[in-house]
């Protein structure tokens, strides 16, 4: 079920439709480093877990509050290092470490590029978003995609 929900189905207008917002918000979501959709044709497509992430980012910029910067924030709580277990050796070279506590995703560290990882297939990427949907978004889980 787990791979079912990450294929990148939907494009940005079906998206904007199903959260009611506008395309150029998810844009903003994208261009602030909160969303990194699926990129095929130039298009951006859209998984069920993002969808699921969206809903939880509306939700905590709406009823919570909280604005992008703040959302940022929470997003670093655990650096990506805990999450991968990296060595030491890895951790002298990585930008994640040197910049934190800028999101890894940001910084597009080296051992990514290396191992031609996109953010969205990367456990620390979805280790963090599963994080905060848990818990501050618990009601907006995959059975309303």
């Amino acid at each position: 079920m787990e791979p079912e929900r990450q294929k990148a189905l939907y494009p940005i207008g079906i998206v904007a439709e199903l959260l009611n917002i506008h395309p150029r918000t998810l844009r903003i979501y994208e261009q602030e480093g909160l969303i990194k959709p699926a990129r095929r044709g130039g298009k951006r497509f859209y998984s069920n877990i993002d969808l699921q992430w969206l809903r939880c980012l509306r939700k905590l910029l709406t009823d919570e509050g909280l604005n992008i910067a703040g959302i940022k924030k929470l997003l670093t709580i655990a650096p990506c290092w805990s999450i991968r277990d990296c060595d030491e050796e890895t951790r002298k070279q990585c930008p994640a470490i040197l910049n934190f506590p800028v999101p890894c995703w940001e910084l597009k560290p080296r051992c990514c590029k290396d191992s031609d990882l996109a953010c969205p297939d990367c456990e620390v990427y979805r280790h963090k978003m599963d994080r905060v949907i848990m818990l501050k978004c618990p009601d907006s889980g995959a059975e309303k995609t």
